[in-house]
């Protein structure tokens, strides 16, 4: 597979013509990561997961473009877009189904905990082939699997450095790339990189960082 890196949470992956994409959200180029897509999963409802807009535009370009998300979202994008109703589709934690020719295994269900006067809402982490692992706005450590690529939210207003640490070093994937990382500055980004690659090589995890638009072969 080929992984492409796109601003905060949104990654495109590539194999043998077909191309998935994950949380295409606001702050990242949507339209690019979109364009030739042949499926997408959503991870949550928030803005910088889930750019609607974007959406919509791929949805109307791209005929056959299949998108999955927690119930809730896939709901208010049909809503949106009746027309395109039978493209998308309700995904739930424990739930297994092969999109594009990608096998996808669901986990989690909740999104992290931002406050407790903030209303929690559905959250997926998806696994890819048995292989890449993205958890959306969550750190949830997917049980009964080995995970071969993280990628690890490294930034949120519901986390802290020593949660991202644990959490990187308790999947203990081989290789971790990072996500979630456009409220941080440059200063921020490299204080918390060097935490999680010098104590998750303590326990065989190899950090790397991904700039924008860099591709890496999984």
């Amino acid at each position: 597979m080929l992984l492409t890196k796109y601003t905060h949470a949104c990654v495109r992956i590539e194999q043998d013509g077909r191309v998935l994409v994950l949380d295409p959200g606001v702050f990242s180029e949507s339209e690019v990561a979109l364009a030739g897509a042949d499926a997408v999963l959503i991870t949550h409802e928030h803005a910088d997961h889930f750019d609607a807009q974007a959406l919509t535009a791929a949805l109307a370009a791209t005929p056959g473009l299949a998108i999955h998300a927690p119930a809730g979202v896939a709901s208010a994008l049909r809503l949106k877009v009746p027309e395109h109703a039978a493209s998308i589709f309700d995904a739930a934690a424990g739930e297994r189904f092969t999109v594009a020719g990608f096998a996808v295994q669901c986990f989690g269900g909740q999104h992290a905990l931002i406050h407790p006067s903030v209303p929690v809402v559905a959250n997926l982490g998806y696994l890819i082939d048995d292989d890449l692992y993205h958890p959306g706005d969550s750190l949830i450590v997917p049980d009964g699997v080995s995970v071969g690529t993280l990628l690890v939210p490294v930034h949120a207003p519901w986390s802290k450095v020593s949660e991202v640490v644990d959490f990187v070093v308790s999947v203990r994937a081989p290789h971790t790339y990072q996500i979630h990382e456009a409220l941080l500055n440059e200063n921020g980004l490299a204080f918390t990189e060097a935490h999680i690659a010098r104590i998750g090589a303590l326990h065989g995890v190899k950090f790397q960082h991904l700039n924008t638009g860099q591709s890496v072969d999984l």
